[in-house]
Parts: structure tokens; sequence; C-alpha cells
């Protein structure tokens, strides 16, 4: 009987020589780097490893009958650690952002060595997930605010290719109008909570956690930039080549992984929260129904374009010398097997809109279907499992009200920004009514202002919101 090796956060030795014969492996090491607090990773990481899925789908026949496994899993906080590791052939694969991978290429190829992207996991063609924020006192309440102002941000990660198209698309210069300095998030949210730092620019989930616990504001988003994003898993070529049936099966798990978040999300973000201290709220910001992101295997025109800016934005950095072409370091072939293999059609969701697939929608008032989600809002309860949807802010906050006045507290409160459709944390939200008193969410404070002076309404913020009649308990 085979028996599995599971070890976590441990080196392992690099792979036998190209020389052994593979009838003489007797153990085959799949090491890989995950990065558990970058939450949108969980199909392709956490849930992974914490629910056994990969070994469900190793292959256990043909040229892998008696074969030992050795699982090794590495959590990073972020890309670049990881892609070191993968150089040195202590992981195989890997987890990461568009603007990490595209590092991650380039140091391979440096090296001699190739890697590629295998799959999508999560991304926004819009270019959510990234976002900058400041203290939550600032006055600053936009982009435009920042000229002249010091912006950190992790150096080299996805949020830092964010921000520099950010400040390109102001007119800036980002060496004279801005100064932008290196800080990890572990250091940006102590500096955000003692006003240390005038804004920080991150990646997932910061952008949404730091408001979360009350240290800091999102003034802006990276959906503002049109800019798709999108974060996948990376393999070391020269292993995907020896074992393709381990790569496909990794593939497998994700996929299932990613059936079960779809079933219950709220279930799965208390598991994140569990392992990561991430908040589950946070992580169903973006694992919920019409999250700030959509989960999401297929390699769709907008993330190779993604890519491909990412390698080019590297090339401008001089962080390589070299062209380097984002189709060249896609290979959808394991991707394609593993859809085979589950009995899904890969082709059918690649031409497809992204979405979550999402159990439909129910008003938790009338109980009829939710067509229109773009007023959508919604909140999760003190123990209770499900988050409640509404298809109007007033339904909502009217009913949040009577569940207070009931003695209940809410974990979370949820609408959507009427512009991008992102979803967003309501008391961090701007509002605005129209002449009919039908109220809409914004990220923006100027959006819903110039919202409510178009439409002859009313300009809310969230405290004034729950006061309002609008919102009078039924």
């Amino acid at each position: 009987m085979k028996r599995i090796t599971f070890l976590r956060g441990l080196a392992a030795l690099p792979l036998a020589g190209a020389a052994s014969a593979f009838a003489a492996e007797t153990t085959i090491r799949v090491a890989i780097g995950t990065q558990d607090t970058t939450i949108n990773c969980a199909t392709g990481g956490l849930l992974i490893r914490e629910l056994g899925l990969l070994e469900k789908y190793l292959p256990r026949d043909g040229k892998y009958k008696d074969v030992e496994y050795n699982i090794v899993w590495k959590n990073f906080s972020s890309g670049a650690p990881l892609t070191n590791e993968m150089l040195a052939d202590k992981l195989d694969m890997g987890s990461m952002a568009d603007f990490p991978g595209s590092a991650n290429i380039a140091a391979f190829q440096k090296a001699g060595k190739k890697s590629v992207f295998i799959s999508v996991l999560s991304g926004s063609t819009l270019g959510s997930g990234n976002g900058i924020v400041v203290p939550r006192d600032s006055a600053i309440t936009s982009l435009a605010e920042l000229k002249g102002r010091t912006i950190s941000v992790p150096f080299a990660s996805t949020a830092h290719g964010m921000l520099l198209r950010a400040v390109k698309s102001q007119g800036w210069d980002p060496e004279k109008d801005v100064t932008i300095i290196a800080q990890p998030p572990e250091v940006a949210g102590p500096a955000l909570q003692a006003n240390k730092i005038e804004a920080h620019a991150d990646f997932v989930p910061f952008a949404e956690l730091f408001p979360y616990r009350g240290v800091a504001r999102k003034i802006y988003d990276g959906a503002q930039a049109g800019t798709p994003t999108y974060h996948g898993s990376l393999v070391n070529t020269a292993y995907a080549q020896k074992y393709p049936e381990i790569v496909t099966a990794f593939l497998r798990a994700a996929i299932e992984a990613e059936r079960l978040m779809s079933a219950e999300p709220e279930k799965y973000s208390e598991l994140i929260e569990k392992v990561t201290g991430v908040e589950a709220p946070v992580n169903y910001l973006f694992h919920g129904p019409l999250g700030l992101q959509s989960r999401d295997f297929a390699f769709r025109p907008a993330y190779r374009q993604a890519l491909q800016t990412s390698l080019d934005t590297l090339k401008l950095l001089r962080r390589h010398e070299t062209d380097i072409a984002a189709e060249g370091v896609i290979d959808e072939r394991y991707i394609r097997a593993a859809y085979q293999q589950a009995g899904l059609n890969y082709e059918a969701q690649l031409k497809g809109a992204p979405s979550h697939p999402a159990p439909r929608l129910v008003d938790a008032g009338s109980g009829k279907p939710i067509a229109d989600t773009r007023r959508l809002a919604g909140f999760w309860l003190q123990g209770e499992a499900k988050v409640r949807h509404y298809a109007g802010i007033e339904a909502a906050v009217a009913e949040l009200r009577k569940q207070e006045a009931a003695g209940k507290t809410a974990r979370a409160v949820y609408v959507h920004d009427l512009i991008h459709g992102i979803k967003l944390l309501a008391p961090l939200a701007y509002y605005a009514s129209d002449a009919a008193g039908q109220l809409s969410a914004f990220l923006q404070k100027d959006a819903a202002t110039a919202y409510a002076a178009a439409n002859k309404g009313r300009f809310y913020d969230y405290a004034a919101l729950r006061n309002s009649a609008l919102v009078a308990i039924r």
C-alpha cells in the first residue's frame, strides 16, 4: 500500500536527476508553495491542503503504482520568496499574482530554466482586488488628493504594478509627483493606525482587511483603473514535463475546492479565518456571490493581457532585459486535462462571462429571486451560518436595524458599488438617493454626491443613512 508523507513548511531535496530511470523512483516529491493570507488563492492551496484534496486525485496506477508521495506544503506572505524556493528546486509549484508571477518567469529565464502559468485561480477583468487605503481619520477621499504625498506599497507585488498604473492615469510622474516607499502589509497596518503613513497600496486582502479592522479607509479600488489582474498557479516546466499527471491532479483538486467554496462560501470563509486569522466576513467579500473577484480557472484574453502588461512593466523597471511573450509562458494543457477528467467543459468556461457559479440569490424578506443585483445588499449576523441577501439597500438596513433592536449583532454589512459592481463594506461606503428615494452605494464620496445632484436626490454617509426615513424599521 502506498504511503503519503505530509510535511508542512519544510524544504525538501531537489528532484532526482534526469538521468535517473523513472522505474527506479519509489518516492516522488510534490512540493507546493501557497500564500494563505492572499485569500483569493484559497482554492489553489489552503483548501486543497486543509481538506486533503490532493491525496484524493494523485495518480496511483500505471507508472505511479506503488509510488510513495512526499507532499510538501510551504506558506509565504508574498510571491518573491516563493519564487526563490522554486528557483532553488525546493518547490515544484506555487500560486501568485500576475505581477510577481512575471518576476518568477523572468527569474527562471535568467537562470536558464522555465516556469509557466498553468491556471488562473481568481481574478478581476476590471482590476479589483488591489486597492489604496488611508488612515481612518484622514481627510483624503480620492486618489487625486495624493499628489505630493508618500504612498507605501509591498515592492514587486501586484499592488505595486497597480499603483504605478494608477499614478500614470493621473498624468503624474511616479518619481516626482509622489514618493513611493517599500512597506509590507504587516508593517503598514500599525503605521496606518498610528498615522505614520499618508497612504498605502496593497494586494488581497489588505485593502479590505485594514478597513474592516477599523484602521483605514479604502479610497481607490483597482477596478477604477480598468486593468485586469489575477492570481494563478505556476509550475517548474521540467517538473511538469516529467510528471504531467501530478500537475493535472493538483488542478483536479483545485476544481474540487472551487466546487465546495461555491456551494458553501460562508463555511469555507470560516475555515480560511481559522487558518489565517483573516476574518470570515473579509474572506466572504471575495468568495461570496458577486465577490470582489471571480474565481475562474480560464485563461481569458483579459488575463493574458494582464500577464503581458506585467511582463512589460517589469522590463520598464529593468527587472529583465529581453522581451517575454505571455503566450509562451501560459500552458493550458493541464487545466484542460483536469476539466476533461472532471467531466467539465473548459472551452465553454473560456467563452462564458467570468462569474461565481453561486446558488441563485433569494431576497430574505420577500422570498423572491433577486434578478437585478445592482443594489444588492446583505448582512451576516453573529450566530447565523448564512448571509442574508436583499434586492435593495433600504430593506437590508431596515431589517438590520430591527435585528439590532432585538439584540442581534452584525458581523458585516455588504453593499455593491453602483458604478463598478464591486462588493463593499457598507459602513465604509457612501450613498445617494434618487428622486424616487431609491438608494445606491458608491466607493467614492464624489461619485455619490454627483449621483445625488444628477438625480435630484440626497447624499448620505452610513451613519446618516441609518437614521434616514428611507430605512425606517418596518
